[in-house]
């Protein structure tokens, strides 16, 4: 499979997902103060490391 032939109907769903998954973090990142760890280490993991970083904070990162 060439790079020009990427499915986009099956990438496009994947993308969207992921940047619905980084916004909501993003959201409840700023409303909540708490966090397990530092604030500024869960900002880097929810913005770079793509689709685990927002699960893993909801899953690790949120203190209640």
């Amino acid at each position: 499979m060439s790079i020009d032939a990427i499915n986009w109907s099956l990438l496009i769903p994947v993308i969207i997902i992921q940047l619905i998954l980084m916004i909501v973090a993003l959201i409840d990142w700023i409303k909540n103060e708490n966090t397990n760890g530092p604030r500024w280490l869960w900002l880097l993991i929810i913005l770079l490391v793509n689709f685990f970083g927002p699960i893993a904070y909801f899953i690790f990162g949120r203190k209640e």
